[in-house]
């Protein structure tokens, strides 16, 4: 009974109350060609330890040693084994709300050293305690820059995630918001003659993402000028934020936010990652989330408490700025440890690491007739490739020698058909590197594979 808790009795029961005589009368109502009609494909019976040995099995068939080239929003570090070593303390687990400051210091210290660090990456002068992820705090950015401006017109980026483009369209779109999109230019960049065409008087933001999702640096200076012409705000969101450890930071932005997940959170499928939100001190009120804040206690020594808080658990419905975007205090605490650990000299020599993988498998790339990396705008550890033939079948080649690929991106770009979003960490080697290039060679002089 430990996996399967009810018995045929409780099920009987429950089928029962509903008024129906079996399971498959309960799900009649989803059409006969959906449902599957036979027998799952799974072994058994089996005793417990049989179980346990079925899935040890299953754990290392599917992690053979893959060669990951999958960025994207979602990126493969080496995590030191500290990270889970503190991180699976008792004292981080059980504390998750501090609404007692008396009784979660640690954790709240750690928010506030958090904090700290987001802020000192980004240029910003506040950073809040940590939101959802990425998406949803770019799209509580966009929401906080109306608020603040009064306005409800958003310019948005092409080059901006596609999924951050639908969550922020699926925020916002019945809330009488104007929603437009900046194409991008050949550099991989926005096009700016386009962007000063779509900002007007109504712009409440301008959102864009740098490095962007096709791996370019995005000119933040020029975006600024443009946005604040008009009064609207500037909204850049970071996926990597390894970046900023070689990039300058996005000072002339109004908000900065995205995901923390590349600060040691393991990519683990999808999730659950951390978003962070920093702006400067004059937003402060209009800043969703919460903030831990430092001061002193009755006998003069050094406490953390909650200084800001406008969810609506805290305050008036209707003066709340966000309601769904907990905090993620695990992680944001995995990002802390895994930040403190590196320190500023590692986090840059990490940093350089990615930058140098990434230019020379670029480099090796271009020297295949027939591929081309077509965006000249600089880059970090992403770049998009483009193959003289069908890049999904490309994929399967790699796939058969143990290599994750990269990103199709003609799945967001149709005009990108036969272009693939590359990423290189340091967890590809060299010898990874070659092994890639090696097969994309292959692939380009067989006949048989290549589309006209």
């Amino acid at each position: 009974m430990r996996y399967l808790p009810n018995s045929p009795a409780d099920r009987q029961a429950m089928l029962g109350a509903t008024g129906h005589n079996n399971i498959d009368e309960l799900f009649s109502q989803i059409q006969s060609d959906l449902r599957f009609k036979g027998k799952l494909n799974l072994p058994g019976p089996l005793s417990e330890a049989e179980i346990l040995q079925f899935f040890r099995q299953a754990a290392a068939e599917s992690s053979r040693e893959y060669i990951s080239l999958l960025g994207a929003g979602a990126y493969s570090h080496y995590l030191p084994v500290v990270v889970d070593a503190l991180l699976s303390r008792g004292e981080f687990f059980t504390a998750y709300t501090p609404y007692q400051a008396e009784i979660a210091q640690g954790t709240l210290q750690a928010m506030f050293e958090f904090q700290t660090m987001m802020t000192q990456l980004t240029g910003q002068e506040v950073s809040n305690a940590s939101l959802y992820d990425g998406s949803t705090a770019t799209t509580e950015a966009a929401l906080m820059a109306m608020r603040l401006t009064h306005r409800r017109r958003v310019v948005m980026a092409r080059t901006l995630h596609p999924e951050y483009r639908q969550i922020v369209r699926t925020y916002i779109q019945n809330q009488n918001v104007e929603l437009a999109e900046v194409p991008y230019t050949a550099s991989g960049q926005i096009d700016i003659a386009q962007l000063e065409s779509a900002v007007n008087s109504q712009t409440a933001a301008v959102v864009v993402q740098s490095p962007n999702f096709l791996g370019a640096l995005e000119r933040i200076p020029e975006i600024a000028a443009i946005a604040h012409r008009h009064g609207a705000l500037l909204v850049v969101t970071i996926t990597e934020p390894l970046s900023l450890a070689v990039v300058k930071p996005p000072s002339d932005a109004d908000i900065v936010c995205g995901e923390a997940q590349s600060f040691g959170v393991p990519v683990s499928y999808g999730g659950p990652y951390v978003g962070f939100l920093t702006t400067r001190e004059k937003f402060i009120r209009q800043m969703p989330g919460r903030l831990v804040g430092q001061t002193v206690d009755t006998e003069g020594r050094r406490g953390f408490v909650l200084t800001l808080a406008t969810r609506e658990q805290h305050i008036r419905r209707e003066k709340a700025t966000s309601n769904i975007c907990t905090n993620q205090s695990l992680c944001a605490l995995a990002a802390t440890i895994y930040l403190s650990l590196l320190g500023k000299t590692g986090l840059r020599q990490l940093a350089e690491q990615n930058l140098a993988k990434a230019h020379y498998a670029a480099g090796e790339l271009r020297k295949i007739p027939g591929v081309v990396t077509p965006f000249a705008g600089p880059s970090f550890n992403e770049f998009v490739v483009k193959v003289p033939g069908d890049a999904g079948q490309l994929l399967e080649d790699l796939r058969r020698e143990k290599i994750i690929g990269g990103l199709h991106l003609g799945e967001f770009y149709p005009e990108l058909a036969n272009h693939l979003l590359l990423c290189l960490t340091e967890l590809v080697s060299r010898p990874a590197i070659d092994r890639v290039v090696d097969v994309c060679r292959q692939f380009c002089i067989s006949p048989r594979l290549v589309k006209q």
